[in-house]
C-alpha cells in the first residue's frame, strides 16, 4: 500500500473513530435525558429541582416516597435490563451473521420465561406468596434460557455452525417453550396466572432495590465477559473457512457466545420480564449509528437498549396511568412490524 493511501486510510480511521465517540457521547446524554424524565414523569410531575433534592438526602418525604420507592428503581431496572438484552442481541446478530438473530428468535426469552414460570409454579404458596428467596428466580430464569440454547444445538447437531439452522431451530425451541409456559399458566391455580402473565408481557413497575441490586451485581461480571469476548466478535462475521485462517474457531466460539447471550437475557428477564424486540430493534440502530466497529457498537447497543425500555415504560405510564400496562408491549409493538420488514426485505434480496 503507497504511503498516501495509508495516510488517506488513517485518516478515514481517525473520522470513523471521533464521529463514533461523539455519537457515543450523544446516545449517554440521551439515555441520562431519559432517565431524569423517566423519574419525573408519572401520575405526577415532579420537577428536576426536587428530584436533585430527593437524591442528595433531602426534600419532601412525599417526593422521597415517589422517587426512591415507586420511580426510580423500576426506571433503573428498565436501563439495565434493556442494556443487557441489547447486548446479547448484537452478539448473537454478529457471530450467526443475521440480523433477524436476536434473543428472542433464539428461544433464549421464552426458555427463560418457562424457567421463570416454573419457578412461579412450583415454589408460590395460596396467598401468591414464594416459600422461598427471589434471589433464586435469576437462577430459574438462567437455567431456562440455557435450556433452551443447549436444545437448539442438540438439535442443529452436525450442522451447529450453520446459522440459518441455528435461527430456525431457535424460532422452533421459542414457540415449544411458548406453548409450555401457556398450559402451565392454563392448569395452574388462577393467583399465579395473573403474576406469570405480566411477567411474560414483560412489567417492571413492581420493581424494588433489592431487584435493582441483584441484577446490578449479577450483570457486572457478565457485561465484563463481553467486553472481553468482543475482540473476537470481529472476524465472528466471516464465513468459517476465513475467520479460520485468522485464528478463530467458529464452531467452539459460538456455543461460547450463545452462552453468555442466554446469561445475559436470562438476569435481564428475571426481573423485568420476558421484554420482546429490544435485541433485535437495538443493534440495529447501533449499528446504523456507529458503523461496524464492535467495541463502539457494544457501547451503543446498550445505551440504545436502555432507551427504549426506559422510554417504553415511560409510554405506557403516561398514557395508560392510572392502570399498570407491562412496558413490553410497547416494544412489541414497535418490534413486530420491523421484525416483518426485515423477513420481506430478506426475501427481497434472496428472490
Amino acid at each position: 500500500m503507497s504511503s498516501a493511501a495509508l495516510g488517506m486510510s488513517r485518516e478515514s480511521f481517525a473520522r470513523d473513530r471521533a464521529r463514533a465517540v461523539i455519537v457515543l457521547l450523544a446516545l449517554l446524554g440521551a439515555a441520562a435525558a431519559l432517565l431524569l424524565g423517566s423519574t419525573a414523569f408519572g401520575s405526577t410531575w415532579i420537577p428536576l429541582d426536587r428530584i436533585f433534592a430527593v437524591l442528595v438526602g433531602s426534600g419532601e418525604r412525599t417526593d422521597q416516597l415517589i422517587v426512591l420507592q415507586l420511580r426510580l428503581p423500576r426506571v433503573l431496572l428498565s436501563a439495565l435490563a434493556g442494556g443487557a438484552i441489547a447486548i446479547s442481541g448484537y452478539m448473537l446478530q454478529k457471530v450467526t451473521r443475521n440480523d433477524l438473530a436476536s434473543p428472542s428468535v433464539l428461544g433464549v426469552v421464552d426458555g427463560a420465561a418457562l424457567g421463570v414460570v416454573i419457578f412461579l409454579a412450583c415454589l408460590s404458596d395460596e396467598s401468591n406468596a414464594l416459600v422461598t428467596s427471589i434471589a433464586w428466580q435469576p437462577v430459574a430464569a438462567a437455567a431456562g434460557a440455557v435450556t433452551a440454547v443447549v436444545l437448539v444445538f442438540a438439535l442443529s447437531g452436525s450442522q451447529a455452525s450453520s446459522a440459518v439452522r441455528l435461527l430456525l431451530f431457535g424460532i422452533a425451541v421459542a414457540a415449544a417453550a411458548k406453548a409450555a409456559t401457556m398450559v402451565l399458566m392454563l392448569i395452574g391455580p388462577i393467583y399465579r396466572t395473573t403474576q406469570a402473565a405480566r411477567w411474560i408481557a414483560g412489567a417492571v413497575n413492581e420493581t424494588n432495590w433489592n431487584e435493582v441490586q441483584l441484577t446490578a451485581l449479577l450483570l457486572a461480571p457478565a457485561l465484563l465477559a463481553a467486553l472481553l469476548l468482543a475482540r473476537q466478535l470481529p472476524p465472528a462475521d466471516l464465513d468459517e473457512i476465513s475467520a479460520r485462517s485468522v485464528g478463530l474457531n467458529l464452531p467452539a466460539f459460538r456455543p461460547l457466545v450463545f452462552a453468555l447471550a442466554a446469561t445475559l437475557t436470562a438476569i435481564a428477564v428475571a426481573f423485568a420480564g420476558g421484554v420482546s424486540f429490544v435485541g433485535l430493534l437495538a443493534p440495529h440502530m447501533a449499528r446504523l449509528l456507529v458503523g461496524r466497529s464492535v467495541s463502539a457498537g457494544i457501547i451503543a447497543s446498550l445505551l440504545c437498549g436502555a432507551a427504549m425500555l426506559m422510554g417504553a415504560d415511560l409510554v405506557v405510564r403516561v398514557l395508560f396511568a392510572p392502570t399498570e400496562v407491562p412496558a413490553g408491549t410497547v416494544t412489541a409493538v414497535i418490534g413486530a412490524p420491523y421484525f416483518l420488514y426485515l423477513l420481506l426485505r430478506k426475501d427481497q434480496i434472496h428472490g
